[in-house]
């Protein structure tokens, strides 16, 4: 007998976007006008008139993998490759529009805040919901159910409805019904950011867990490092097709070159490949010595200004509150240093249609090595208004951090500290 538990074969989802103009208002005979075109439409499809107001899209084409029971499979690729879509598909969700899925055994996923959750029922109420969703009996989830409120850490909030929960809290019960519930394939998307970094801890444990007692996890992330530690083999998709697929370290290595190639290919106004609402996007980003000279390799302990140039929607006279951050990351992905305007109450706002953030770093403390950076704006940490990875690769050399030139600098770390030591 196969211990496949996933077959998809030439897997399609096609989309069909609208480029209809956008009016201020839609009257009545707009709405009317619409119906007859779609109407006239139906009846002559078969004299191959294109609609120029609607263009397909392709968001998965003829992707085939298999899973293993048991197998730990991290999905990665650059926003908009896919991945949401291709969960949505083997979730159930949605409807493939061409190609074959076979799934063996119940699948619980965990896609976004909000998902199999009716708002208007309690906590506990929810979980015996999402068990019977499950095909599990109600002595099964009783079975579990101090288990998954534990886990959750929701207990004086069980017979609270849903809906009065924060994201933090929404997210904790929904992960502990879809993990403890036993489907024999959990599938989890990047949800677990939103949770804090001692609950996404448990939450890895926890799916490590799974895979142990020969359940199959399948996992998308942003983060190399996570992926790396977290799955045993990996599907690189690229703009809806399969790139490449087998053992994690290789695929993640692929990825990360890809994505850096093609953040060197393309401008930052220009790329695509980016998160958030969009009404102030980053259009730029330099980094300068404090002669406003631009460095393209930095030296250990000395200031820079670094400087996110951006452009805002025409609709929107100011922003107030507005979050900057910056963060470099490693060869795998992991975030090694950051700065956030909120941790030092710096936010600040944005009136001009065009302009430049600053960010004046005194003292680099990093070590010599290859990093990249990632880009992020948001309003009042309730609304990401951009976020770009991968921005701009860096190189830093030794430079005088400790005052006695590059000799001692050490090469096994990422950061450097100064201190001082005394006997007592």
């Amino acid at each position: 007998m196969s211990d496949t538990v996933i077959r998809v074969e030439n897997l399609g989802k096609k989309y069909v976007i609208g480029h209809q103009k956008q009016e201020r208002y839609t009257a009545l005979r707009d709405v009317l006008a619409e119906k007859a075109r779609s109407l006239g439409q139906i009846f002559s499809r078969n004299g191959h008139r294109e609609d120029p107001t609607h263009e397909e899209f392709w968001a998965l084409k003829d992707v085939s993998f298999e899973i293993k029971q048991g197998d730990r499979v991290g999905i990665i690729g650059r926003n908009g490759a896919g991945k949401s879509t291709l969960l949505k598909i083997l979730s159930r969700i949605t409807e493939p529009t061409e190609g074959r899925i076979s799934i063996k055994g119940r699948v619980a996923s965990l896609l976004e805040v909000g998902t199999g959750f009716h708002p208007e029922l309690t906590g506990r109420e929810n979980i015996y919901l999402n068990g019977a969703i499950l095909g599990m009996s109600k002595r099964e989830i009783r079975r579990k159910f101090d288990e998954i409120v534990d886990f959750a850490e929701v207990e004086k909030f069980l017979d609270t409805p849903v809906k009065r929960y924060s994201s933090g809290m929404y997210v904790r019960l929904a992960f502990a019904v879809a993990a403890h519930l036993e489907p024999e394939i959990l599938i989890v998307d990047e949800v677990l950011a939103v949770g804090d970094a001692q609950f996404q801890k448990k939450c890895l444990g926890k799916m490590e867990d799974v895979s142990q007692e020969g359940r199959t996890v399948l996992f998308v992330s942003h983060s190399m490092a996570t992926i790396q530690k977290m799955c045993c083999s990996g599907i690189l998709l690229s703009q809806g097709k399969v790139k490449v697929t087998g053992d994690v370290n290789k695929v993640t290595e692929k990825y990360l070159d890809d994505i850096i190639l093609y953040g060197q290919s393309i401008s930052l106004k220009e790329r695509k490949d980016r998160g958030g609402s969009g009404r102030i996007r980053i259009v730029d980003f330099q980094i300068l010595d404090m002669n406003d000279i631009q460095q393209n390799i930095l030296r250990s302990g000395h200031d820079y200004k670094f400087v996110i140039y951006y452009e805002k929607s025409e609709e929107i006279l100011e922003f107030h509150e507005v979050v900057g951050s910056i963060a470099i990351v490693d060869n795998t992905s992991q975030i090694i240093w950051l700065v956030r305007s909120s941790f030092t109450n710096d936010n600040f706002s944005v009136v001009n249609q065009t302009g430049q953030i600053e960010c004046h770093v005194n003292d680099f403390n990093l070590t010599e090595g290859n990093y990249n950076t990632i880009l992020f704006l948001s309003y009042r940490d309730s609304e990401v208004l951009d976020s770009i990875q991968y921005a701009k690769e860096l190189r830093v050399e030794a430079g005088i951090f400790f005052g006695t030139g590059s000799a001692g600098l050490p090469s096994h770390c990422k950061t450097l500290t100064r201190a001082k030591w005394k006997v007592v």
